[in-house]
């Protein structure tokens, strides 16, 4: 039987039933990365010595007796994460050589729960770019379209996932990172809701592996499946044990219905800074016409939902502040001569860009106040709805662009140019307010591409749109393995 593509909730019972040992399906998935692996370069940090041994370590302790959630599971992991004996570098060429002594919290979850770790996925330069490729370990490319990007900065751990290389991995999002990818790819991601996965060990090369609470990013599950999101979610979630876990236990509240005729459901397709392409706008159409069809109350207008425009400039300032105290004195001071230099009529989403870099310590929280009013705006919305069903990304993946100024690069939208970095919009939509956001494969555009969207639910209400994915897979169907 082919194993690489089933499940890790059905490999998790065959290895219970034992229809199959561990050892069988990590030499199954070492044996396809090796003969696949050369066209898409998605695994940069094979470990497969220490994963034969985890899977023989695995075999026996079933064989006394022992059962644990992914109990001889073949995973991968996003190269960003700390792995006691692998390099971590984010594809900086400087620190090609920096291996740390500890696992991340999330690598030691993984193992407790009894995967195997296959090794580590490719990621952009210093996990900035929708895109993966860096000097050190080259281009991944999509499975689907090896000529087109599998997405960034998760976009090694989504390539893996549809190419059949270890039934989950783990990623990151600050910019769409985990969601974007999973579109690009046809696969399954969730966002978590800001604060509720446990980040330490998920750092840049040689910053220490502190338990700090980061303003927007998250880590998050990666699956071919909505129910294995779920799966590993439970592995995930938690606080870290250094801090909030000291005082605080994990108690997801249940998904607000089980059936899809009981969800009530906003859907948007059109954001006021950027259109929305047709490939786009139609996998929006197909998640609309089986939420109908399912019986669930849909609208696609709603004087509750909170400034989209205001939303994606707030996104931007904050998410770019965070650059501006790492540049070098004098390239700051350039940046903000430049900023001190745009009209106060420029409300562009670059001006917002330019003008979040030069942040002081006053604008950041002028903003992260009117953040708390979004907040509150959500809030109020999912009084009245479930669920949001947006897109991700405007278009389908696009051609490898290696171009090294992202202010150069362009993205095209149904025949027009757009700034490559307005395309964050959909993504920040969730990750400004810090919302849970499930990113579900569609079906294919008219190219023969993966086409996703996000289901945005409530703060801490996880299993809310997870459960939404469910429901939906079984309507709309769900990952297609590549041709």
């Amino acid at each position: 039987m082919e194993w690489n593509f089933q499940t890790a909730e059905e490999l998790a019972a065959a290895l219970r039933a034992g229809e199959v040992t561990s050892v069988e399906l990590t030499d199954e998935a070492i044996a396809r990365i090796e003969r696949d692996d050369k066209a898409i370069n998605a695994i940069c940090v094979p470990d497969f010595d220490r994963a034969r041994a985890a899977a023989r370590g695995a075999d026996q302790a079933r064989a006394r007796g022992e059962d644990r959630t992914l109990l001889g599971v073949p995973v991968t992991v996003k190269e960003s994460y700390n792995i006691a004996g692998l390099p971590t570098t984010w594809g900086m060429p400087m620190h090609r050589d920096f291996v740390p002594a500890e696992d991340a919290v999330q690598v030691s979850r993984l193992r407790a729960a009894g995967a195997v770790v296959l090794g580590k996925t490719n990621v952009p330069l210093g996990l900035q770019d929708l895109q993966s490729f860096n000097e050190i370990y080259g281009t991944t490319n999509n499975p689907w379209d090896h000529a087109r990007t599998s997405g960034g900065s998760s976009g090694g751990s989504a390539a893996a996932l549809a190419a059949g290389f270890g039934a989950l991995s783990i990623g990151s999002d600050i910019g769409g990172s985990l969601r974007t990818p999973a579109s690009f790819c046809g696969v399954y991601a969730h966002k978590p809701t800001l604060g509720l996965v446990a980040n330490r060990g998920m750092v840049p090369p040689t910053t220490p592996a502190l338990p700090t609470d980061l303003d927007l990013a998250v880590v998050g599950p990666m699956a071919r499946t909505a129910r294995d999101l779920t799966l590993l979610l439970d592995v995930m979630a938690g606080p870290d044990p250094l801090t909030l876990g000291v005082a605080h236990d994990l108690k997801l509240p249940l998904a607000r219905h089980q059936r899809l005729s009981d969800f009530r459901v906003l859907v948007l397709d059109e954001h006021p800074f950027l259109p929305t392409g047709s490939a786009v706008r139609a996998g929006v159409n197909r998640v609309a016409d089986a939420l109908v069809d399912g019986g669930a109350r849909v609208e696609r207008h709603t004087p509750l939902l909170p400034d989209l425009a205001e939303a994606a400039t707030l996104y931007m300032q904050l998410l770019f502040s965070g650059s501006g105290a790492r540049l070098p004195v004098e390239a700051y001071e350039q940046l903000r001569t430049r900023a001190a230099g745009l009209s106060a009529d420029d409300q562009s989403l670059g001006a917002a860009r330019l003008r979040g870099i030069v942040f002081s310590h006053r604008d950041w929280i002028e903003a992260d106040n009117r953040r708390e009013l979004h907040r509150h705006g959500w809030r109020q919305l999912f009084a009245e709805f479930d669920a949001v069903v947006c897109p991700i990304s405007p278009t389908p993946a696009y051609p490898h662009d290696h171009n090294p100024d992202l202010l150069e690069r362009r993205l095209d939208i149904d025949g027009v140019e757009y700034p490559y970095l307005d395309q964050l919009v959909w993504a920040g939509l969730a990750t400004m307010p810090g919302l849970p956001a499930t990113a579900i494969p569609t079906g294919l555009s008219s190219e023969g591409l993966p086409v996703g969207v996000q289901l945005v639910g409530p703060m801490f209400e996880d299993r809310t749109p997870l459960r939404l994915a469910e429901l939906l897979e079984q309507r709309i169907g769900g990952f297609q393995a590549p041709k």
